[in-house]
């Protein structure tokens, strides 16, 4: 059977690229489309870098022609990406350390920090250098969920400045404003105050060569939020929820918070915690508590990546409880399921430090009592 090269094209105009009006034709991302008998390649470029776009891309024009043509049609598609030339980082740097993670909810409650202790657990075991900074000031948890409550963090002195020492555990350098706190005492801080705290945490550590730095920020989207985002550079963000739709709702708002102009950190992608229940009695049962697949379907529709779900296990409580994350459990199914996470977190870094230029750390002013971001 001999295609139409027409035929192609009149097809693909029916399919519109995530983010944009035009259809893909119109918009001219079919750079050239090239018949040979019932074989079609399809040579597209696009302007949006984000992997799960170019991989909707490429089903979608499979789809199409194999659904317009003939089902027999063999479809190969050549996507390249005209990123914009990648231009030099403004803000202030952590020399050594390569990638900022920022781990974000919008309500609390959902398993945020256990999350991110469980994902730092998981890349240090495959082989990243990893550091936690447990930006979480109202509520530090990280000391008790790596079982370094008692410890303190020693002054070293590097290049003849002293600088904190994190804590380390699990191979995981670790530093929280509950190391400088009793346990049952509250931080009643303002803005100002927990800002310059994690500043010193941030600058006035030694952190050394890291590959990846996860930031556990507090629920919502509020001061240290910006204190973060204005400090440093954030590769990327992931953003925590359960299925209910009270969740969602705020994880919604934390996704748009990182996507708005005036910051402009690129989301890596949600996480969906607390996604189902399965007895120990009944292994193939699963008995969705708070709803099904209630972060994965708001990830389709902000068209971010979903990164895996995690289910509720009471193991995962107390390992946290316990001080070694549950993730460290070898040959069991929670470590995959965190490997299947970290796998999805690294395999979007990657594709983000590829595709887009590096973040910027925003400006921010205040002007009669409210705040500004500005880039």
């Amino acid at each position: 059977m001999k295609i139409d090269r027409k035929e192609v094209l009149k097809a693909l105009e029916t399919i519109t690229i995530a983010g944009e009006g035009k259809n893909m034709v119109e918009s001219g991302a079919i750079q050239n489309v090239l018949t040979f008998g019932d074989e079609v390649v399809v040579e597209v470029t696009l302007a949006t870098p984000a992997l799960h776009i170019k991989k909707r891309a490429e089903a979608d024009i499979i789809k199409t022609i194999q659904e317009k043509i003939s089902a027999d049609t063999k479809v190969k598609v050549n996507i390249k990406v005209e990123a914009p030339e990648k231009p030099e980082i403004k803000g202030k740097q952590i020399p050594g350390i390569k990638n900022i993670i920022a781990v974000a909810s919008g309500k609390g409650g959902v398993g945020k920090s256990t999350t991110t202790a469980n994902l730092a657990v998981t890349l240090a075991k495959m082989g990243f250098s990893v550091g936690i900074l447990d930006a979480d000031i109202y509520g530090p948890s990280m000391p008790i969920m790596f079982d370094v409550e008692s410890e303190k963090p020693i002054s070293v002195v590097v290049d003849g400045k002293s600088k904190m020492k994190p804590i380390e555990s699990y191979e995981v350098k670790i530093l929280s404003i509950g190391f400088f706190t009793a346990p049952s005492q509250a931080v009643i801080w303002r803005g100002p105050m927990a800002s310059k705290a994690l500043n010193q945490m941030i600058f006035d550590a030694d952190w050394g060569e890291l590959d990846f730095m996860l930031i556990d920020l507090p629920p919502g989207t509020g001061d240290i939020h910006l204190s973060i985002v204005q400090s440093l550079p954030i590769t990327g963000a992931v953003i925590v929820s359960t299925p209910q739709a009270v969740a969602l709702a705020d994880a919604k708002k934390g996704v748009a918070m990182f996507q708005s102009d005036s910051i402009n950190v690129p989301v890596l992608g949600i996480i969906e915690n607390m996604a189902y229940f399965t007895p120990e009695e009944l292994p193939e049962n699963k008995y969705y508590i708070f709803g099904k697949e209630g972060a994965k379907n708001l990830a389709e529709d902000l068209e971010v990546p979903f990164l895996g779900e995690i289910p509720i296990v009471q193991s995962i409580r107390e390992a946290g409880d316990y001080g070694r994350p549950a993730a460290l459990q070898t040959a069991s199914p929670l470590e995959k399921v965190f490997e299947e996470i970290a796998r999805n977190v690294v395999q979007e870094t990657v594709s983000r430090n590829e595709n887009l230029p590096p973040s910027e750390a925003v400006k921010i002013t205040t002007m009669a009592g409210c705040s500004a971001v500005k880039k």
